[in-house]
């Protein structure tokens, strides 16, 4: 399967190339739609970029944090507090440090607000309905990441929710801790303007080059190769995962 992929030396300069790239896909929606919505990922690679984006001031400075508006591609159905949170990773790493409005961070609800993981995942659909107005979910810009367990979001290999055609969010058992997770599904993966894969470390390497080498996205085990939005994700790779 044909990827398109752009690799670097370190996170440290796949962060910083990423930062530009997102910089630049921002720019452009606020000035052809007045917002710039983007979907963010947890876990360690994307960390680097949410810091780089609030500590360093010239892109500080340059974000229209008014017309910036986040929200998330997947969340553990844990407490906003817990150290599990990506609400909680990105509010340490980025949200914290900005002066984006409380009204334009969208998290994925957790059991503080609704009693099930079901009730959670309707409510963050209704929200995402209400803010692209019953349209095609298209983000901005959505950032993935690829687990060692093979998944993308919390859709994991074999999860019924990669048959999902209808609903936007979705609550999962996931094979990893903790299971109970809430994740957008491919009918909104799907849609996204601009797609970044961004991966970094050598446990992933093996998964990359099992992608490189599947003849089609429907043959692939992976569920990041089922997203395949208008002009295709753009993978973003360290060196220690192209191998």
């Amino acid at each position: 399967m044909k990827l398109n992929i752009r690799v670097f030396p370190n996170l440290d300069t796949l962060s910083h190339s990423a930062l530009d790239a997102l910089l630049r896909i921002m720019d452009e929606a606020i000035r052809e739609r007045g917002r710039f919505a983007v979907s963010l990922s947890g876990g360690h690679t994307p960390a680097k970029l949410y810091s780089l984006w609030a500590q360093t001031e010239k892109q500080k400075a340059r974000t229209d944090w008014d017309c910036v508006h986040l929200f998330w591609g997947d969340e553990r159905y844990v407490p906003h507090t817990d150290p599990l949170s990506n609400y909680r990773m990105t509010n340490e790493a980025l949200i914290s440090h900005v002066p984006i409005p409380a009204g334009n961070v969208h998290p994925m609800p957790g059991p503080e607000h609704f009693s099930t993981a079901e009730a959670a995942a309707e409510a963050y659909e209704s929200e995402l309905r209400k803010f692209f107005t019953g349209a095609a979910p298209a983000f901005d810009l959505q950032l993935l990441g690829l687990g060692t367990e093979g998944h993308t979001a919390s859709l994991f290999p074999g999860s019924p929710a990669l048959d999902e055609r209808v609903r936007w969010v979705v609550a999962v058992t996931a094979p990893a801790n903790p299971p109970q997770r809430l994740t957008v599904t491919l009918p909104v993966l799907n849609c996204a303007r601009n797609t970044f894969f961004l991966v970094a470390g050598p446990d992933k390497r093996e998964i990359i080059a099992a992608l490189r080498n599947e003849p089609t996205p429907q043959a692939s085990e992976y569920p990041a190769a089922r997203v395949q939005p208008a002009g295709g994700p753009l993978w973003l790779l360290d060196q220690a995962a192209a191998g």
